[in-house]
């Protein structure tokens, strides 16, 4: 799943460590979901889209193929 997760931190001039700390997850888990290593859970992915003001849907790019 791609996402505009790191466009949103990178504008708001946070580091992967301050966004973490923000939405309580680690620097490690901002990294992995950045790079598309790692799906957030829904609450997570909730949690950063409350955070940045924007939809779930507008912060991670749903795709027909994916989970599929």
């Amino acid at each position: 799943m791609k996402n505009l997760v790191k466009y949103y931190r990178e504008e708001r001039k946070l580091t992967q460590k301050e966004l973490g700390e923000r939405v309580g997850v680690s620097r490690q888990a901002i990294n992995a979901i950045e790079t598309g290593k790692f799906d957030p859970s829904i609450w997570l992915a909730y949690d950063l889209a409350k955070f940045f003001g924007v939809s779930i849907e507008t912060l991670f790019l749903f795709e027909e193929s994916d989970r599929k």
